[in-house]
């Protein structure tokens, strides 16, 4: 098994975790503020990667330098991503916000464009194309324009999602992924632990729920994947990472059927095929179709 197929296997258990997730985090902030929540999940990520990789990370390597400031700007991108995601789903469905969160994948090739000045693909303005019409049908209420509060906030956390897919894509082949794992989730908990203290008033019930929650986001899936996710896209394509991310809304709405019986309407299981629709137009254009550099 070549370290391409190792890397995308790994890419793709992390995001069938990632899926099963979105049911946990809005039970659990039922329980707990929205940044404290954010602020344990990934302190506890950080200081389990420092006790595992904390020794690697420290070793010298000519790109250090380039590690500590790729590691940070995704670190940044990640608690925008997961201030946005993490709000938005105490105002929507587990399965709309993971849908939501999908559009990330679409965005890659256009965030490429603004880096990399290369034209998207005809396909790719199709599948934004059939994203978005997706994405109305899947938040709108029939005969209103008005998007709903929870999707209107998750909707911002693709942007960032996307910009931290991209960083990785392009940074990860550059540098040792222990140290830019180690940075990016650093950064991400100081930022979350000083919007704890400046942007909330923090509370939280004592529960083993609350606890539960902490430690399965904080290490299954925060401090494993992202290492796995820096490791893996060593060997793959910020694109083809992208591709497979498309599997966790499919995770999500199965989760999310199976423990609290939520079903979609039809209008907005239509808008959620589209969306996995346009991500796949985006993703699989013609073979012979110019890549982008990430």
């Amino acid at each position: 098994m070549t370290d391409k197929t190792r890397g995308e296997l790994a890419l793709i258990a992390v995001t069938l975790v990632w899926g099963a997730s979105f049911v946990l985090v809005k039970h659990t902030l039922d329980h707990i503020s929205t940044w404290l929540f954010l602020a344990a999940r990934f302190t506890l990520a950080a200081l389990c990667l420092l006790a595992f990789l904390g020794r690697r990370a420290m070793q010298p390597h000519h790109n250090r330098s380039l590690a500590l400031a790729a590691g940070t700007w995704a670190g940044l991108c990640l608690a925008a991503a997961y201030c946005f995601q993490t709000f938005g789903l105490r105002f929507t469905t587990p399965s709309k916000s993971a849908f939501i969160t999908g559009l990330s994948s679409v965005l890659v090739p256009f965030l490429a464009f603004l880096v990399y000045k290369k034209a998207p693909h005809p396909f790719e303005a199709m599948g934004i194309a059939v994203a978005t019409v997706g994405l109305g049908l899947l938040t709108m209420p029939t005969g209103s324009l008005a998007i709903g509060y929870g999707d209107a906030i998750s909707l911002c956390c693709t942007v960032a999602f996307a910009g931290h897919i991209l960083l990785l894509g392009r940074y990860s082949p550059l540098v040792p992924f222990e140290l830019l794992s180690v940075t990016q989730l650093g950064v991400t908990a100081v930022v979350c632990c000083l919007m704890a203290a400046l942007a909330e008033v923090p509370s939280a019930v004592s529960s083993p729920r609350v606890w539960g929650a902490i430690l399965f986001t904080g290490v299954l899936c925060t401090a494993i994947p992202f290492t796995v996710q820096a490791w893996a896209q060593r060997h793959t394509t910020a694109t083809r990472a992208a591709l497979i991310f498309t599997f966790e809304p499919v995770s999500a709405a199965i989760t999310s059927y199976l423990v609290l019986g939520e079903t979609l309407t039809g209008r907005a299981a239509i808008g959620a095929l589209l969306i996995l629709g346009g991500v796949l137009a985006v993703e699989l254009k013609p073979a012979g179709a110019p890549k982008h550099p990430s």
